[in-house]
């Protein structure tokens, strides 16, 4: 059963410290989307990129995964480059999300679909939330590429799957073949806190997606996706 219903999802109150929190930003900033953030992109993708969770001033703002903020400046621009989406930009001139922006064989989404207070979700709360990213990832066509940003992403991934994360374990730009048809990338979240660090760099980001690019071209020669 796909649980990434968004109506269901937009009423999700399963973690009482992420709705209460909610609450109290919707009533400090009542222009805020400040509920559970539904996936975006193409429905039918073979490409699923999974971050931690929304940012205060990005994703919980605009109500669209990684759009509105530093990560998703990177992450959005990186997709464009390698075909993926239609625009560079996430956000319009009004600071809005960007309307003319579309995802191509792509959707983004977050194993923890609210925002938590500093940006840290409770371990609780990552397996909470993991029955709509279950869903999410029983929805991809076999063989089927999945991107997480991070090692929370991978750890929520691999459990959504019913893996063990010491048979799977996380480093940059590494892969795995998973038995459930999947191909499974890491990536260091594309965060501003890393890029500044320069733990990750845009060439660091680049090399993961062409190797995805290169899979999924593998299983595509007539070239749905351009590499």
């Amino acid at each position: 059963m796909n649980n990434s219903n968004p109506e269901r999802l937009s009423a999700c109150r399963l973690c009482p410290r992420l709705a209460d929190f909610l609450d109290q930003v919707r009533q400090a900033q009542p222009a805020y989307y400040a509920r559970p953030v539904p996936s975006f992109g193409d429905a039918q993708a073979r490409l699923l990129v999974v971050g931690l969770a929304p940012g205060m001033h990005g994703a919980n703002r605009t109500g669209r995964p990684f759009t509105g903020d530093y990560a998703g400046n990177l992450l959005y621009s990186t997709l464009h480059q390698f075909g993926f989406a239609s625009r560079a930009e996430p956000l319009d001139a009004a600071g809005q999300p960007n309307a003319e922006l579309a995802l191509r064989d792509c959707r983004i989404t977050n194993a923890v679909r609210c925002l938590p207070p500093q940006n840290k979700p409770e371990p609780a709360e990552v397996r909470q939330c993991n029955l709509y990213l279950a869903g999410e990832l029983s929805s991809l066509p076999q063989g089927a590429a999945v991107l997480v940003l991070g090692t929370v992403a991978h750890q929520a991934v691999l459990r959504a799957l019913g893996l063990r994360a010491r048979d799977y374990m996380f480093g940059h730009g590494a892969q795995h073949v998973t038995p459930n048809g999947l191909m499974l990338y890491d990536s260091y979240h594309c965060s501003r806190y890393n890029t500044q660090t320069r733990r990750l760099n845009e060439a660091m980001f680049h090399a993961v997606f062409s190797a995805i690019t290169g899979y999924l071209h593998s299983l595509d020669p007539e070239n749905r996706i351009r590499p």
